[in-house]
C-alpha cells in the first residue's frame, strides 16, 4: 500500500507557472506507475499526465501537451507536475495516483489516490 500527499497548489494568474508535487510513503514507490488527474467544478475527473515506473515513459492528455511536464524522482518518492502557461480552464483540484499499468491515462488503472490540491487560475 502507498499513501500519497499532494502539494504546491495555489492561486495564480493566467500565463503563470506552478509545480505540483506528490510525495509517496513506503519503499515501493518505484514499483508504481504514477498519474495526475484533475476535477474542475461541475465536471468529472479527467486525466492529465502519467509516467512509467522508471520515468522513461510519459503520456499526456491532448489539452496539456506542450504546457505540462510530468516527472518523478524515485530516490525522493516524489512525482511532479510542472504546469506552464496556465489558463483559467486549468482551474481544478489536482490528484496524483499510483497504479500498475505503464503510463496509462485511464483513471481505473490506478489504485491509490491522494486527497488533492487546489489550483486556481485567474484570468
Amino acid at each position: 500500500q502507498v499513501q500519497l500527499v499532494e502539494s504546491g497548489g495555489g492561486l495564480v494568474q493566467a500565463g503563470d507557472s506552478l509545480r505540483l508535487s506528490c510525495a509517496a510513503s513506503g519503499r515501493t514507490f518505484s514499483t508504481y506507475s504514477m498519474g495526475w488527474f484533475r476535477r474542475a467544478p461541475g465536471k468529472e475527473r479527467e486525466s492529465v499526465a502519467a509516467i512509467t515506473k522508471s520515468g522513461r515513459g510519459t503520456n499526456y492528455a491532448e489539452f496539456v501537451k506542450g504546457r505540462f511536464t510530468i516527472s518523478r524522482d524515485n530516490a525522493k518518492n516524489t512525482v511532479y507536475l510542472q504546469m506552464n502557461s496556465l489558463k483559467s480552464e486549468d482551474t481544478a483540484v489536482y490528484y496524483c495516483a499510483a497504479g500498475q499499468y505503464w503510463d496509462s491515462l485511464n483513471q481505473y488503472d490506478y489504485t491509490y489516490w491522494g486527497q488533492g490540491t487546489q489550483v486556481t487560475v485567474s484570468s
